[in-house]
């Protein structure tokens, strides 16, 4: 089960009403083909091994005793295959008659799970035959009737199958039954609480206009509010017609996002990899997900699951939604949240000022955006925005150009503090040579800096706006008491991947063309600090992403060390799918080393970070999401790298 992917699928085969032959012969063939596919769990429709339309036949013995040997014949067939079943029939126990699904593994019947609610409303009408299952009673059928050497029999009753295979030990699954996920509380519910992590349910749920959408909706949250996988399988073509047509809707979701959809009306398998490891961490960080109560049995069974790569699609830029439509709207949310955080703080302390260092970068030009946002919220004349530009070695006429026209197009004040002077000064007082490119001639500009900000500051009772991004709080890629500090933070957890669409979506809906070609401008700008000299011809000589690495590859590390807690060495090897068109696999090692690195030993600039507004889930704030020790060490994760890949 490497780095805790299971594939699993939702079967529908076609099946013949009252043929269980027919039947089982196309769940076997439909279980080897699964097995083929690198599948692990396999769930088939509710009673699939008779059909669900069977109507007064459930009352036939020759059918019931059918669909058992049947069953029996299934898992001995199956019994090869490095493959889990869940499979549906009708079960006759001490005078009544359960819906029941039968998990099948190694040969074996490892349990039967029944139906809790029966729907006997509308189109349905199950009460006629099957009995709910409400007893609390130990109910074990008859391990002969099945040809299995359990000695006490097969349990049949609410249950958690968990694998005894060394290394599988997160497949841990259960089984609902169709009208039990549509009550108002789910076995599922309780299932998760006790520890199952995904919820298979084999369904008969006949299709009418606006229910498929309906249907999807509700496993999507379902699998959200649980935080585990969920396996939908329900029957299709071949069931009776008589009143009724089913679709064959074959669903997997997890935590709350659907993995694989069908086609509707399709028969076949449908397949994708759920991430145990993804649920056990969201399940561990919400400290609200109620802890077990050990009021459900386990039932121990040999479930292999096969080592895969998993074939789900891991986004390169998990911070920013792939559909343009919700870029949009994501991007004026955040734009929103974060003008609002901002107006919120100059409101509370009556403050009509704001200073911001403007360098024609990325980064300040957000800052720039959401604090005219906020002013514009709180009806204060932009002229109450002071931005400064402060030139030094390594400033270009691009950048400087570009933070003139910025201010001016959005209709604030403007000043130019050359800087060059005092930092001489300033060399010349602790013996710097200026010659001396090193890091103290890189960090003297941006301590120089701040100082101007905040005194600028003080004279106008105005508040410095933090620029610094969340990438950059992540890699320590500050001056500390430099870019570092500020009064508000509003990028503060902004990756520098979502900047760029932040910074591209005021371009397109600002409504004015001269703002829009300024900010075109600086998105086609090199990230850099410039703190050392141009190039002759007057380029930016410094790039960032030369030295500490892509952005998109940190951004990628950041979000599956921080919101998940992943292994390196699974991050790394997610990161060589998502990047395989763009990266070597040495590439992206060498830089996951030096991000893991300075993750850990920058730690100490994030602990006395200024207070900022948490717009997505991965925030660094000390105050909130992240608290960490400053000198914790590296080692175990390096470690891990190294010898897991």
């Amino acid at each position: 089960m490497k780095d805790g992917f299971i594939r699993v699928g939702s079967a529908s085969p076609e099946v013949r009403v009252a043929d269980t032959k027919y039947n089982a012969d196309r769940i076997i063939e439909t279980a080897e083909q699964a097995d083929e596919m690198g599948i692990s769990l396999l769930v088939f429709p509710e009673l699939c091994i008779t059909g669900y339309t069977c109507g007064d036949l459930f009352n036939s013995k020759v059918l019931l005793d059918s669909a058992k040997a049947e069953l029996a014949r299934i898992a001995y067939e199956t019994s090869d295959l490095d493959i889990t079943l869940v499979v549906g029939l009708p079960l006759a126990v001490k005078g009544k008659l359960y819906n029941t699904a039968a998990v099948v593994a190694g040969g074996r019947i490892a349990g039967f799970v029944p139906k809790r609610n029966i729907p006997n409303y509308s189109e349905f009408y199950e009460a006629r035959y099957f009995t709910p299952y409400t007893s609390d009673e130990d109910i074990y059928i008859n391990s002969d009737e099945f040809e299995t050497d359990d000695d006490c029999g097969i349990y049949m009753g609410p249950q958690i199958f968990c694998s005894n295979t060394e290394g599988c030990e997160d497949f841990r699954f259960a089984v609902e039954i169709c009208e039990d996920l549509w009550v108002a509380h789910s076995p599922s519910e309780d299932y998760c609480r006790e520890g199952a992590l995904i919820i298979c349910n084999p369904s008969a749920s006949d299709e009418v206009i606006g229910k498929r959408d309906y249907r999807r909706k509700l496993v999507e949250i379902q699998s959200g509010k649980l935080a585990c996988g969920y396996i939908y399988a329900d029957c299709g073509f071949g069931e009776s017609t008589q009143d009724l047509v089913f679709s064959g809707h074959r669903l997997i979701c997890e935590n709350g996002t659907v993995l694989s959809e069908s086609k509707s009306f399709t028969t076949g398998l449908t397949c994708a990899d759920i991430d145990t490891e993804r649920l056990v961490s969201e399940r561990r960080r919400m400290n609200t997900y109620p802890a077990a109560g050990q009021t459900i049995g386990e039932t121990s069974f040999a479930g292999d699951v096969k080592d895969i790569v998993p074939e789900r699609h891991f986004s390169p830029y998990p911070f920013v939604p792939s559909d343009s439509d919700e870029l949009d709207s994501r991007c004026e949310e955040i734009i929103t949240m974060q003008a609002t955080g901002l107006a919120t703080r100059l409101k509370a302390i009556n403050c009509k000022t704001a200073v911001i260092g403007l360098s024609g970068g990325l980064d300040s030009t957000l800052a720039l955006i959401v604090t005219v946002h906020a002013f514009d919220m709180l009806s204060l004349d932009r002229s109450g925005i002071l931005a400064v530009t402060m030139p030094c070695f390594g400033t270009t006429a691009r950048t400087k150009s570009n933070a003139l026209t910025l201010a001016q197009s959005y209709g604030t004040q403007i000043r130019t503090v050359d800087i060059t002077k005092a930092v001489r000064l300033h060399f010349a007082d602790i013996g710097q040579s200026e010659d001396d490119h090193d890091v103290t001639f890189e960090n003297s500009q941006a301590r120089e800096r701040t100082q101007v900000l905040m005194d600028l500051a003080n004279s106008m009772g105005g508040l410095v706006i933090g620029t610094g991004d969340l990438s950059e709080l992540a890699l320590g890629w500050a001056t500390y008491n430099g870019d570092h500090m500020s009064m508000y933070g509003v990028n503060c957890s902004i990756p520098k991947t979502l900047v760029r669409h932040l910074v591209a979506y005021e371009a397109r809906t600002s409504g004015s063309k001269e703002l829009a070609r300024v900010l075109e401008d600086v998105l086609d700008t090199p990230v850099s600090p410039e703190l050392l000299p141009p190039t002759e011809d007057g380029t930016i000589s410094q790039k960032t992403e030369d030295i500490v690495g892509p952005y998109e590859l940190h951004d990628f590390f950041l979000y599956y060390l921080v919101r998940f807690g992943f292994a390196p060495s699974k991050i790394y090897r997610m990161a060589k799918s998502a990047f395989a068109e763009r990266y070597d696999d040495d590439t992206i090692m060498k830089w996951l080393k030096i991000f893991v690195r300075r993750f850990f030993t920058q730690q100490f600039k994030r602990s006395c970070l200024p207070d900022g507004p948490k717009v997505g889930s991965v925030a660094l704030s000390p105050r909130g999401d992240w608290r960490m020790p400053s000198d914790a060490s590296v080692g175990l994760w390096l470690e891990e790298l190294e010898e897991n890949t």
